[in-house]
């Protein structure tokens, strides 16, 4: 499944179906919830494998080597192949936490303000579970990467070699002659500026191109890396470089339960529930998950790119 990374604006098409008929249905309310929460999760971008668990818990191995434990050896005629052990990762064990929250709609805001209040509380639900999760999923990577490296120069000052800088640090996570091909630069949205706007790399650029950041405002390759800016980076002054299609995986865990609908391959799940007794609907969404890392290998830090 694709997802969007940075994300549209959030807009509404129009709908034939009432305010209230819209609320009542939690698969309709799911799928305007999985429209939101698609553009915006750089976690399911970044732990790219669909993980899912049944009992809570996840057993898995890091670290893993595509070899075997032993070279080759020449083999006489008749003579006996050498065996070989074929190792594993590291076990590890993770646990899911469940994350959410309910809204408030009252029936004086809707009548007052049409959809447009539920449409907030939509987008301002998915908005937290993204930074929640974000903020998790890019936390647990911080902390498994350990391969780094220093920006040859600060890359909002003096005279920078951002390029080189991005391009020496894809080299080392080759150069390990494990498999992994970065494809995912991540920084913060000051550093994805700088970038955007380094003159040197603005000299290496097509001309007369109007995807160009001057006309476009996007940056969305560098060395062969499309770029992604979060505000949930969590590591300061410092660039990642990663193989989004090996470094792991969300684990989602679908609890499901009467009117939980699942939002998609997100793992959102929705609900609404109507409250008489208080003239107001509440408006759920969860996510049961936890981030695993599966080959730290697979993602290089550049520390000190910010002064």
């Amino acid at each position: 499944m694709a997802i969007t990374y940075p994300p549209a604006a959030p807009s509404v098409s129009g709908d034939q179906l009432t305010i209230s008929t819209f609320l009542k249905s939690p698969t309709l309310v799911a799928r305007r919830l999985r429209t939101l929460a698609e553009q915006r999760f750089i976690a399911d971008v970044l732990l790219s494998a669909r993980l899912t668990t049944d009992s809570g818990a996840v057993l898995y191995e890091t670290g893993e080597s595509i070899y075997s434990d032993r070279a080759p050896e020449s083999v006489a005629a008749g003579a006996e192949y050498p065996i070989t052990t074929v190792g594993t990762g590291t076990p590890q064990l993770a646990k899911t936490e469940k994350w959410g929250q309910d809204s408030l709609i009252t029936d004086e805001s809707i009548s007052r303000q049409s959809m447009d209040p539920v449409n907030r509380a939509l987008t301002k639900q998915v908005n937290q579970l993204v930074k929640t999760i974000d903020s998790i999923a890019l936390s647990a990577i911080a902390s498994a990467v350990t391969q780094s490296t220093g920006a040859s120069a600060v890359w909002d000052t003096g005279t920078p070699t951002i390029l080189r800088d991005v391009l020496k640090a894809k080299a080392a996570i080759r150069a390990l002659n494990e498999g992994f091909e970065p494809d995912v630069l991540v920084v913060d949205d000051l550093t994805w500026a700088i970038i955007a706007s380094d003159p040197a790399i603005a000299g290496l650029r097509a001309r007369e191109d109007k995807s160009n950041p001057v006309y476009s405002g996007d940056f969305l390759n560098v060395g062969g890396l499309t770029v992604l800016p979060t505000p949930n980076l969590g590591m300061s002054k410092t660039a990642l470089i990663v193989d989004t299609k090996q470094l792991g995986g969300m684990a989602d865990e679908k609890l499901g339960g009467p009117g939980y609908v699942s939002a998609g391959g997100v793992g959102v799940e929705a609900k609404t529930i109507r409250d008489d007794e208080n003239d107001q609907w509440r408006v759920r969404a969860r996510r049961v998950t936890v981030p695993i890392v599966l080959e730290p290998k697979a993602a290089y830090k550049i520390t000190g790119v910010l002064s």
